[in-house]
């Protein structure tokens, strides 16, 4: 079968809770309390979201989104009572697109989801329309308005990617919302309290995600991550993308 949402957490009343609330609203969701049941699950089901707890009775959810990352591109929201910047960290690093601190609100959380499900949707219809021609699909996409450009970057809304050089480079939801922020303010300094509002929506993450998300999108686009040329730290500040006008 086929869900829109997959709750992986050994909190059984809380994921059924959770998943209850979800079917309420429309959204399709299972649950499963075990890292074994999350692989069980997708021998036989797909999902295109997932809720993943760190504390699983039988490993770590930071096991279960690496062996999940190996073959599926999906987005993995962490939801867990660990409080920590290192948790959250290590979560967005193996890549986590999400980290809700436990106990959440539940109209929160399912905003988070549905948030998450609509850009799914769109890349899909993106990706299908890809399919026809790379050119096609550029054009058409200058024809809506959802590219944007500058001499060396351009951002395809559609495919939520960046071209760099003339390559298409994929980016998830988080990258390519901060990589837009940057973009909409070229080549003049962006504060953190701006992106964290803007990408974010709130101040709740510390300035550690940000940092790992910034160095996310170095290793996509920089020719040397190290030595920036593109996305530059203003020490104290914030971030500066330089582009060609």
């Amino acid at each position: 079968m086929h869900y829109q949402c997959l709750i992986v957490d050994d909190e059984t009343d809380l994921a059924k809770m959770t998943a209850e609330y979800f079917q309420m609203f429309e959204v399709t969701t299972a649950c499963v309390n075990s890292a074994a049941a999350c692989y069980s699950f997708f021998e036989e089901n797909t999902a295109e979201l997932i809720l993943l707890d760190i504390n699983l009775g039988d490993g770590s959810g930071f096991a279960v989104c690496r062996k999940l990352r190996e073959e599926y591109n999906l987005p993995i929201l962490f939801i867990s009572a660990r409080q920590s910047d290192d948790d959250v960290l290590a979560a967005l690093t193996i890549g986590g697109d999400d980290y809700i601190k436990k106990p959440y609100s539940l109209s929160v959380l399912l905003a988070k989801v549905r948030v998450n499900l609509k850009r799914v949707g769109e890349l899909k219809a993106a990706q299908a329309a890809e399919k026809a021609s790379p050119e096609e699909t550029k054009n058409a996409a200058d024809s809506r308005g959802d590219s944007e450009r500058s001499a060396d970057l351009v951002l395809d809304a559609a495919t939520m990617s960046a071209i760099r050089k003339g390559v298409r480079v994929p980016l998830k939801a988080k990258e390519f919302a901060l990589l837009k922020c940057l973009y909409e303010h070229k080549n003049t300094i962006v504060t953190k309290e701006v992106l964290f509002d803007e990408v974010w929506g709130d101040t709740f993450y510390s300035d550690g995600t940000l940092n790992v998300h910034i160095r996310k999108l170095r290793e996509k686009l920089e020719d040397d991550p190290n030595a920036p040329k593109m996305i530059k730290t203003v020490w104290g500040t914030g971030y500066i993308l330089e582009t060609e006008q």
